[in-house]
């Protein structure tokens, strides 16, 4: 017998796995190019890769689930995925794990893509809204958490089981999903849409060649020919991509995107993203180099912001019921732009009031998280008709990796001008001619034991200023996510809105099933 519950839980397991597999890598990068005998650079495509596929199929398999299954769509990408992490575990040198990666990447969009749209098919109304919530908690943790996970494995059974624990978990997701979660697939209208090749081809493409641009620039370069070649390929790809859906059959309803509500929501979740994961690397970078705490510390050190989003996320449900999307939205990025601006105060502080501003910064930072998505998510698929809710799914999922790429990018190029700017005087302090370039290398990465005792008062200074930049501009963006939040609606301000830009189209148009929206907002 299948019941919500099973959907909820299977659903919540393929989160985990997919979010927790976007960071948990990270601290493993050195064990891995010591094993393979490979330079760190190829073996950070193996955080890479997994992004660049997983952003680039989510918008495509969110759209094909509304016309082949959502559980077909989520059921094959977990097998997909759990191959690929057997690959990952057992891969022999570092081409073949970047290799499985990618594949890796690609399971975890058609894994991810129809999650909203399976959920809003379980449950309605106020169910809905505690599903909704307790599902971007748990995902929202796991992420989190990675560092801590990874930092675990590689300690304690080496960096292969990081990948290989999902072997298992993924076998009993595919088969509980196949025996326990109802096929959910968009609802009969008397068409049968098309399945849209080119649109499905241009559509992996145009994210892709954006994504890339935003994961390379920081570290090849701006100007480099493959970072500008591939960012003029995106804009065309996406241009392509919007006049071939003109025709109104084909991979994305361009209709949707006129959904006030619907744009805020994608909107406001590449926002969300940008102004936190996009700034987490460098919140483990400057804890791990000015604190000196090891991979598995820093990630204990990140527990306040990963206990207070879930503990938050408890009372998210709630707090719908009593407040409106747009007024629990805007608190939640009011709440994370504090809690950056707590670590920018952090970063300039004595010991005892830094650390004390760290733990309350981490602490706003998860508590804004847990506040913002639930009703985001809610809203996608609540402003939409029925049969399109895995594009919508999609569509908001596929800006999520958009906006964690566009805040690393972002915030690394202010990271680095910043610190360029203020270790321009190391060759005035005696470093000697020609000195800057490695000074700035190894204050960047944070190894400070590389630079000579008489520059360490400037090396850590200017590290400090620059992430106190970073942590700046992140506040501001959140104050943009503020005013962005007005463009959420009321449920009855966005099913009239919905149903009056449904009713300017064509009559079946307007006569397209709706998913059921009772307070979803």
């Amino acid at each position: 017998m299948s019941s919500p519950r099973w959907t909820f839980a299977l659903v919540s397991a393929g989160g985990v796995m997919m979010t927790l597999d976007v960071t948990v890598v990270n601290v493993a990068l050195s064990d891995i190019a010591r094993d393979l005998d490979s330079g760190l650079g190829k073996v950070q495509w193996t955080v890479s890769a997994y992004s660049l596929a997983f952003g680039a199929l989510l918008l495509t398999a969110g759209a094909l689930s509304d016309r082949l299954g959502r559980r077909t769509v989520f059921t094959a990408g977990m097998a997909l995925f759990t191959l690929a992490s057997a690959g990952c575990g057992l891969a022999p040198d570092a081409a073949t794990l970047i290799a499985a990666r990618a594949a890796q990447g690609l399971g975890g969009a058609m894994v991810f893509a129809p999650t909203l749209a399976l959920m809003a098919a379980a449950y309605e109304g106020v169910r809905r809204q505690a599903a909704i919530a307790a599902f971007a908690a748990i995902a929202s943790a796991a992420g989190a958490l990675g560092p801590v996970v990874g930092g675990v494995f590689v300690q304690a059974l080496g960096w292969r089981w990081i990948f290989l624990v999902n072997v298992p978990i993924g076998v009993l997701v595919v088969v509980g999903a196949l025996a326990r979660m109802p096929e959910s697939a968009a609802p009969r209208d008397g068409r049968r849409r098309r399945v849209d090749p080119l649109g499905a081809a241009l559509g992996v493409g145009a994210l892709l060649a954006l994504h890339y641009p935003l994961v390379t620039g920081p570290e090849a370069g701006w100007t480099a020919p493959d970072v500008l070649g591939s960012a003029v390929a995106g804009v065309l790809l996406a241009v392509a991509l919007v006049a071939s859906q003109r025709r109104g059959d084909g991979l994305i309803d361009l209709t949707l995107l006129r959904i006030r509500s619907f744009g805020g929501a994608a909107m406001l979740g590449f926002l969300a993203r940008m102004s936190s994961l996009g700034v987490l690397a460098f919140v483990t970078l400057w804890l791990q180099s000015t604190r000196g705490y090891s991979p598995l510390e820093v990630g204990l050190r990140l527990l306040p912001l990963t206990g207070s989003l879930l503990l938050a996320g408890l009372f998210v449900a709630r707090l719908q019921r009593a407040f409106s999307a747009d007024v629990l939205v805007a608190g939640g990025f009011a709440a994370q732009g504090l809690g950056m601006a707590g670590l920018a105060g952090a970063a300039a502080g004595e010991d005892g009031v830094s650390q004390a501003l760290t733990v309350a910064g981490l602490v706003l930072i998860g508590v804004g998280g847990a506040v913002i998505f639930p009703p985001l998510m809610g809203v996608a698929v609540s402003a939409v008709p029925a049969d399109r809710a895995g594009m919508a799914s999609g569509l908001t999922n596929a800006c999520y990796p958009l906006g964690t790429a566009t805040g690393v990018a972002v915030f690394g190029a202010l990271f680095s001008a910043r610190l360029g700017s203020a270790l321009s005087g190391g060759a005035d302090l005696g470093a000697g001619p020609g000195a800057a370039t490695p000074l700035r290398a190894a204050v960047e990465t944070g190894r400070f034991e590389l630079v000579d005792p008489a520059l360490q008062p400037l090396a850590r200074s200017a590290f400090s200023g620059a992430f106190t930049a970073v942590c700046l501009a992140s506040a501001l963006v959140c104050l943009l996510g503020v005013f962005t939040a007005r463009t959420l609606r009321t449920d009855a301000e966005a099913e009239a809105e919905a149903e009056a830009d449904a009713g300017a189209g064509d009559g079946a148009a307007a006569k397209r099933p709706r998913s059921r929206t009772a307070q979803t907002s």
